[in-house]
């Protein structure tokens, strides 16, 4: 039998990349409308370091923020960076969000200072960021290289600038960690190289 399957096009890619990330930053918008109507419940989702209770709260943080402009400051870079990394594959795309939500949550929860409550969506835009800055070279995709380029020449100083740990109120461990995940993404979900395959009748 041969595999009649139709393959996405580059246009269906595109679609399908726009709708997702259009789908999740909308998303955070309405989860911070819910947070504020509800007088910032969901700020209990952040993490609170090194308490037991607060691992569950490792994946919730990525999605609420405190106030719309922690929100704002958030959307475009994700917005792009997400767009781009999903053109890859929706799959792979949710897999490589995974992997670097987790992380960053786990990192967050375990060095971050005490009593420090953490979330928000920059520790995956720093993941995306370290994702699409290497995996093209990874991949040795002439396209993904030039991909990284243009992400190091937009992002590269907000990037450096958000590592710094002189900045008070930001959580540059979780940019760091985040950064390290995104990377380790790149290597760990890399594509394969397809053997080709002789179709049977």
């Amino acid at each position: 039998m041969t595999d009649t399957r139709p393959a996405w096009s580059r246009g269906d890619r595109v679609r399908a990349a726009a709708v997702l990330m259009a789908g999740w930053v909308a998303l955070l918008w309405v989860l911070e409308v819910v947070d504020v109507a509800t007088g910032h419940a969901l700020d209990g989702y952040g993490i609170v370091p090194r308490t037991p209770s607060e691992l569950v709260d490792a994946v919730p943080s990525a999605f609420v923020h405190f106030g719309f402009s922690h929100v704002a400051a958030n959307s475009v870079p994700l917005l792009v960076l997400g767009f781009l990394a999903a053109l890859g594959g929706i799959r792979r795309f949710l897999a490589v969000c995974a992997l670097i939500v987790v992380a960053d949550g786990l990192g967050v929860w375990l060095i971050s200072p005490a009593d420090s409550n953490t979330a928000g969506a920059s520790g995956l835009i720093f993941g995306l960021f370290g994702y699409l800055l290497v995996s093209g070279f990874v991949e040795r995709r002439p396209l993904g290289v030039l991909a990284g380029v243009l992400v190091a020449a937009v992002w590269g100083g907000s990037v450096l600038a958000g590592l710094a740990p002189t900045q008070s109120g930001v959580s540059w461990q979780g940019h760091l960690i985040g950064l390290a995940a995104g990377v380790a993404a790149a290597f760990l979900l890399r594509r394969r190289p397809t053997r080709s395959r002789v179709p049977v009748v």
